[in-house]
């Protein structure tokens, strides 16, 4: 069983490598003066639009989408501002048409949440999922995350 199957185990950045940085923004706070809960979800899909939107990477083939459908998040601690964010993504499975992302925010060093989520490749044209091909399949090759494969 790997270690994200454990709810209060706390994930390594080192396993994740696709990497960005960011800012905690002042518009992030709730009322509680900490990040809301909500923000994080933006935080994870900038992680993985700005990978997969890379058109370098061959992630996102003419003619194609991703869509996500599915987001778990585990709220491990209190984020504040003002700092700085270290984001990390990484693959830890394939569906027929998915691909299932592993992710982590972390801040001085330590896991202020991680998530989970599916993202499914759908035809531009006619909206409908379509099976991940070969060649996206290698293209995906350096993203995955440490202790997971599924090829």
């Amino acid at each position: 069983m790997n270690t994200s199957d454990h709810p209060d185990s706390s994930p390594l950045l080192e396993d994740f490598p696709y990497r960005l940085t960011d800012n905690v923004r002042f518009a992030d706070l709730d009322p509680n003066q900490h990040v809301n809960n909500a923000v994080y979800a933006t935080y994870f899909e900038t992680g993985r639009v700005t990978l997969m939107k890379d058109r370098s990477f061959g992630l996102m083939p003419q003619g194609l989408a991703w869509i996500m459908v599915r987001l778990d998040i585990h709220f491990r601690a209190e984020l504040k501002w003002p700092g700085t964010i270290e984001m990390g993504l990484g693959v830890s499975k394939f569906g027929r048409t998915s691909v299932t992302f592993d992710q982590v925010v972390f801040s001085q060093g330590r896991c202020m949440a991680s998530s989970q989520s599916v993202s499914v490749l759908i035809d531009d044209a006619t909206r409908r999922p379509t099976a991940l091909t070969d060649e996206i399949k290698q293209n995906f090759e350096r993203w995955w995350r440490r202790g997971f494969r599924d090829i």
